[in-house]
């Protein structure tokens, strides 16, 4: 079965329905993306790990990779494939002493482990057909299904917000930090992403 590998851009939030995410990936080596509807949860553990935020405990996606650690099982990839019913789903390709495992897995679930062990992520040139877009023609395209729909008022979940821009980078550490113990991962990638943000920009 030909594969298409697929690179991960980010996670985008939708600024009118309060709750809905999407994670958006990219075809290797070419242009078109598809849009995957995750829940907040989701979201939050793929974000963490996009922007390397350290937990002081870990997360359930991080624990799943320690136990498979523990146990000596590896994931090999993932693969990426709509259900009759237009919902994405993916199989963990998983790897034990020379034995392979196939393991159904919730599509999010399958990237926020993904990018933990650095393991490829793949789908088929008829998903990319069917429910992938071009950049610039998301706001055309009609969607097929509620889990298909790419959000409006896209902007990235980790966006700078006006009163950042009154802290210095040590208060913005001290914040991320006591984020981070409260288990509010979600604010702590925010405020890493603005401590980056001015590492790379001292003139802002």
């Amino acid at each position: 079965m030909e594969k298409i590998r697929l690179e991960l851009v980010g996670i985008t939030y939708n600024q009118i329905e309060s709750g809905v995410y999407a994670v958006i990936l990219r075809q290797e080596g070419g242009t078109r993306r598809i849009p995957i509807i995750i829940g907040y949860p989701e979201a939050q553990a793929i974000e963490c790990k996009l922007q390397e935020v350290v937990t002081p405990r870990p997360l359930t996606h991080d624990l799943m990779v320690n136990v498979m650690s523990s146990f000596g099982i590896s994931l090999h990839e993932v693969n990426i494939h709509k259900l009759p019913n237009g919902v994405f789903a993916a199989e963990l390709v998983l790897g034990n002493g020379g034995h392979t495992h196939v393991v159904d897995s919730r599509s999010s679930d399958a990237i926020a482990l993904a990018i933990r062990v650095g393991a490829p992520i793949y789908t088929t040139p008829e998903v990319l057909d069917e429910a992938g877009f071009e950049p610039g023609e998301g706001s055309q395209r009609q969607p097929r299904t509620g889990q298909e729909r790419q959000p409006t008022s896209q902007q990235p979940t980790a966006s700078f917000r006006p009163d950042m821009s009154l802290k210095s980078i040590d208060e913005l550490k001290a914040e991320m930090q006591r984020a981070a113990e409260a288990e509010n991962y979600e604010e702590a990638a925010r405020l890493k992403d603005e401590i980056e943000r001015r590492k790379n920009d001292p003139g802002r």
